[in-house]
C-alpha cells in the first residue's frame, strides 16, 4: 500500500519537520503512525516531500525528511461547472471528480438548481465543496489540489464567459446528437464541462452556452444523475487524453 498523504501549506527546506495542526492530528491520533513508517507530504500545488517518522507526539509527528519531487500540471486543464445540487450529491459528485482528475470545480447557480446558496449559507457550503476536495486529494495521493472556485457560486453568465474563454467547452446534455467520445480535444489550454442539477439545464442557459461556444455532447444511452455525470465524463476525457 503507497504511503499516507498529508497536505501542508509549505514544504520544508530543511532536512526535519514537526507535523501539528489537523493533520498532525489525523496522522498520529487517527491513523496512529508510529516510528519508522514512510508519508508522503504535499502543498497541493505540485511540490511533494517523502518522509519517515522519527517520534510521535499527542497530536503530532517528528519527520525526517527522505525525498523531494514535483509533480507537472496536467494539461490540459479539466474543470467542471457543476450545478448546484440539493443534499450530498454535489459533496458526491465533488469527491468522486476529485479522485479521477479534475483540476478544477466551480460551483454553478443555475436556475433549475433546487437548493441556492445565499448569504452566509453558500459559504458554508462551498466551504463543505472545498473540504471535501481537499480529504479526496489525500485519499488519492494528489499532488495538486483541485481548485473550487466561486464566491461562493458562479451565475450563468459567469460561466458563459469561463467557456468563452476555454479551448474546448462541452454541455452534458442528454438529447445531444455528439458524444463526448468521439468529440475533438485540444492538446493544451482548457477544457470545461458542464453538469447541469437535477432539473436539467434549462434553454436559456443552453442557449447562452452554445453563443459562447459549448458544444452539447452525450456520454451514451443512459440519464445519469448530477452526481456521477461529471465523473464519468472526466473518465472519458483521461482515457483520451492519456492521462490513464
Amino acid at each position: 500500500m503507497s504511503a499516507p498523504l498529508f497536505l501542508v501549506e509549505a514544504l520544508p527546506t530543511g532536512d526535519t519537520l514537526t507535523l501539528d495542526g489537523p493533520e498532525g492530528h489525523h496522522a498520529a491520533t487517527v491513523q496512529r503512525l508510529r516510528v519508522g513508517e514512510e508519508l508522503l507530504l504535499a502543498d497541493g500545488r505540485g511540490g511533494t516531500a517523502g518522509a519517515v517518522v522519527t517520534a510521535v507526539g499527542r497530536g503530532t509527528l517528528d519527520l525526517a525528511v527522505t525525498s523531494r519531487g514535483y509533480v507537472d500540471a496536467s494539461v490540459p486543464r479539466l474543470v467542471v461547472v457543476q450545478g448546484i445540487a440539493k443534499g450530498d450529491r454535489g459533496e458526491l459528485a465533488v469527491q468522486a471528480m476529485t479522485e479521477v482528475g479534475v483540476d478544477e470545480i466551480v460551483p454553478w447557480s443555475a436556475s433549475r438548481s433546487v437548493v441556492q446558496w445565499r448569504g452566509d449559507r453558500g459559504v458554508r457550503a462551498r466551504e463543505k465543496w472545498a473540504a471535501t476536495a481537499r480529504e479526496a486529494a489525500k485519499q488519492a495521493r494528489r499532488a495538486w489540489l483541485p481548485v473550487v472556485a466561486g464566491t461562493p457560486d458562479e451565475s450563468t453568465s459567469t460561466v458563459a464567459r469561463r467557456i468563452a474563454g476555454a479551448d474546448a467547452a462541452f454541455v452534458l446534455h442528454e438529447e445531444a446528437e455528439g458524444r463526448l467520445t468521439t468529440a475533438e480535444l485540444p492538446e493544451t489550454g482548457e477544457i470545461v464541462l458542464v453538469v447541469g442539477p437535477e432539473g436539467g439545464i434549462a434553454p436559456p442557459e443552453l442557449s447562452a452556452f452554445r453563443e459562447a461556444g459549448a458544444r452539447t455532447v452525450r456520454l451514451g444511452p443512459s440519464v445519469l444523475r448530477t452526481s456521477t455525470a461529471g465523473v464519468a465524463a472526466l473518465t472519458v476525457l483521461a482515457t483520451r487524453l492519456h492521462r490513464w
